[in-house]
């Protein structure tokens, strides 16, 4: 579907996910092919509450591509990695999808905020 017309908005809410990644890619947030909506992703946020470091992926998924925003990237012990901040927003089109996992699947959670546009 093509990216919906964000000229005439009429309604944006503010929406936050919290997920425990997993050692394997798995969506994080999803903008359906038929939504109607955009999706502006403001922030994404894994943290590491582990004692050791990990690696973190996160990808947008268009189609059968998959764009990587942050590739085997290290998050040391008990900290966190900003991927992405609200000054480097992006945005999501229909039957886009967040993917992420991390290299220890007990190890991490993701926090994504956004906005649903239409």
């Amino acid at each position: 579907m093509p990216a919906p017309n964000i000229v005439n908005v009429t309604t944006i809410f503010g929406k936050s996910q919290y997920q425990q990644l997993t050692d394997t890619m798995a969506n994080v947030i999803t903008n359906g092919s038929t939504s109607g909506n955009v999706l502006k992703v403001n922030d994404i946020i894994v943290s590491n509450y582990t004692t050791s470091s990990i690696q973190t992926n996160v990808a947008i998924g268009r189609s059968t591509n998959e764009f990587y925003l942050a590739g085997n990237m290290a998050v040391p012990a008990n900290s966190t990695l900003v991927v992405l901040a609200k000054d480097t927003a992006i945005y999501m089109e229909e039957g886009d999808y967040l993917e992420a996992n991390a290299s220890s699947a007990t190890a991490a959670h993701i926090t994504v905020s956004y906005e649903v546009i239409f």
